[in-house]
């Protein structure tokens, strides 16, 4: 899986108009089902097959309910804005932003709520309180290492120490570059109002010529070019998987780590809300979280589904995930804002 990664409004009023009553008033979960295989179709933005397993999911979904589906990719910030543009005259139903986009999408009203029936099993913190978003699967900062380096880092606060070379991205550009950038300040005591601690750490390895601008991906890594990789778990445990299990560690740095994740937005506009309700449904049973699972993506239930032996190697332990939090998403878009510039100022001028 590679990530490049409420109240109704009038719009919905009007798409309500061209339904039947049964589909516009649906509200017990049997209705909302019956409804759904009437709009016969679900179009989605943002949610490939190869993404997090949610080709497994749509195979599954349309199977259960006797629809169709189509997706066209894009970012978050692009999703939002196709759904605000089009309004009344929307084609898509549902897409997949991430965590920091879902309070924007509500204060826009471009998203519609809708709470699945295992919605109290979702933790406080991954969940809007009227149901807008709500995380499907989480991601958190973690270390890939090859096996061929001494002495490797554990945490954070061991990088400063050793010999090999660490892969970033590009920071500033980039969602997952700029998150392990939080994870380390998280890990030296910040967090998104103080990235310093991070600052200091990667400037002492651009001063040492040991920083890498490049992110870890299966092809450089097969290439040898990658020692220490920072990205996400879910992108880690799959370039493991790709590259060789013989050849890669993965695990979360010691010391702390940051949290986040994504979650379905229903478009506010729809003219087939139920079809995007039992998706979010689905994804929130055992079977849906099973899915992400079998994408290297960690689900958000995982403390309350059984995953089967055949995945265990695709999650890692919950014990390794002590030390990280879950991100502060209205103080992390302010601060990322900033961090481009402070990311050019104090490391990259040293490399």
């Amino acid at each position: 899986m590679n990530m490049n990664r409420r109240t109704f409004s009038t719009g919905i009023a009007l798409s309500a108009l061209t339904l039947t009553a049964a589909q516009a008033f649906a509200e017990t979960l049997e209705e909302i089902e019956a409804a759904a295989r009437k709009e016969g179709t679900v179009v989605s933005l943002g949610l490939p097959d190869d993404w997090a397993n949610w080709g497994g999911q749509w195979k599954d979904i349309m199977a259960k309910y006797g629809v169709t589906h189509t997706d066209t990719d894009m970012s978050s910030a692009e999703e939002l804005a196709k759904f605000e543009a089009e309004k009344a005259n929307a084609s898509a139903d549902i897409g997949e932003i991430g965590l920091e986009f879902g309070p924007i999408a509500k204060r826009k009203g471009t998203s519609a709520p809708y709470k699945p029936t295992n919605w109290g099993k979702i933790p406080t913190w991954a969940r809007d309180d009227d149901g807008h978003w709500m995380l499907g699967y989480t991601g958190t900062i973690a270390f890939i290492v090859s096996k061929k380096v001494e002495n490797p880092p554990k945490a954070f606060a061991d990088l400063v120490n050793g010999t090999y070379k660490v892969a970033v991205g590009d920071v500033g550009k980039a969602a997952q570059s700029n998150a392990l950038v939080l994870a380390a300040a998280i890990a030296g005591g910040g967090g998104e109002e103080n990235l310093q601690p991070a600052l200091d750490i990667f400037s002492k390895l651009a001063e040492q010529q040991r920083l890498l601008t490049i992110g870890a991906n299966p092809g450089n890594m097969e290439k040898g070019e990658i020692e220490v990789g920072i990205v996400w778990d879910f992108n880690a445990l799959n370039y493991r998987n790709l590259v060789g299990k013989d050849k890669f560690d993965v695990w979360i740095p010691s010391d702390g780590s940051v949290t986040s994740g994504y979650t379905t937005i229903l478009n506010a506009y729809s003219t087939r809300p139920n079809i995007a309700k039992v998706v979010r449904e689905y994804i929130f049973t055992e079977a849906g979280q099973l899915n992400f699972a079998k994408g290297f993506a960690r689900p958000i239930l995982i403390d309350s589904i059984n995953v089967p032996p055949e995945l265990k190697d695709n999650v890692l332990p919950t014990e390794q995930y002590a030390k990280a939090r879950p991100v502060n998403a209205e103080l992390w878009m302010e601060s990322a804002k900033q961090l481009g510039k402070q990311w050019q100022e104090q490391v990259l001028s040293k490399m």
